[in-house]
């Protein structure tokens, strides 16, 4: 081969070769500039991260099917988007520390709206409000929310719960009707293992568990030996809660939900839910 040939042909080969470069940069650029609602619209699935042990909220049947309040409006919100819904197991912890990095979408986890959330999350427009209630044992003697000081409490970590029993709750929008008794934190790694405990006995290992009073009542209803202490100590505006720090931005996909929240509010969807679910309406904020 002559020298010349070889020189046309390396320039080829680096033409080529620059060409491919430049056109997987683009591609790369591409995907970049492709946001979350674009992503998602794209692969059909959005990706739902929710807790799979949180009656009536979301839980999953033996069949492996889930259900429940959050799992509905879920769907409800995936159906509006015109794709389908696809749900992940996630430690809340996880999932309210924030940097997602991509592996799902959005949470609808009954999560409330707080100025520390904020600071790795967005959210939406709140979809429902619950109270936040102490409950004890059937058996229990105490009579009211005082008598709690020095008792063992316990709440799910990462929680408003455990936030209001160590002090350091601040809730957007919201206000904390009852100050929080100085207690004897015990956390678990969810809400519902705590009231499982709390039903073993009065004080065999707690003496009380804060959570959502739906969640309470719902526990009571399939049989724990539980009651409520005394009135809600605060009520939680709950939002769908998006990543601050995704790949991709996703703030477009934030002001969608909102937009398909506040039709579901109007059009009577999340009435409906939640009547089904809790028996009444909690999507309207208390007065």
């Amino acid at each position: 081969m002559s020298v010349s040939r070889r020189r046309s042909l390396q320039a080829l080969c680096l033409t080529l070769a620059g060409c491919w470069a430049l056109g997987t940069h683009q591609g790369s650029l591409l995907a970049q500039s492709r946001d979350l609602l674009a992503q998602i619209q794209e692969r059909g699935v959005l990706r739902v991260s929710t807790d799979s042990n949180y009656r009536p909220q979301s839980y999953r049947n033996p069949d492996g099917s889930w259900e429940g309040f959050d799992v509905d409006v879920a769907r409800e919100i995936a159906r509006r988007l015109g794709v389908e819904a696809e749900f992940l197991d996630i430690n809340f912890d996880v999932i309210t520390a924030g940097s997602w990095n991509g592996r799902w979408d959005v949470n609808v986890g009954s999560m409330t709206v707080t100025a520390e959330r904020q600071k790795a999350l967005l959210f939406t427009i709140p979809y429902y409000y619950t109270p936040a209630s102490f409950v004890v044992h059937q058996a229990s003697t105490l009579t009211d929310i005082a008598a709690l000081e020095g008792k063992r409490v316990g709440v799910g970590t990462a929680t408003t719960y455990q936030a209001y029993l160590e002090g350091n709750l601040t809730l957007e929008g919201e206000t904390i009707q009852v100050p929080a008794p100085r207690v004897d934190i015990r956390i678990y790694d969810t809400d519902s293992l705590a009231l499982q405990d709390l039903a073993l006995g009065d004080g065999t290992r707690l003496d009380a568990v804060l959570t959502a009073l739906p969640t309470a009542e719902n526990a009571i209803r399939e049989g724990l030996p539980l009651k409520t202490l005394g009135d809600p100590v605060y009520y939680e505006a709950l939002a769908v809660a998006l990543d601050r720090s995704s790949p991709a931005p996703s703030e477009s996909l934030q002001a969608k939900i909102n937009e398909i929240l506040e039709s579901m509010h109007a059009d009577g969807t999340l009435t409906a839910l939640s009547k089904r679910y809790y028996g009444i309406d909690l999507t309207k904020k208390a007065e």
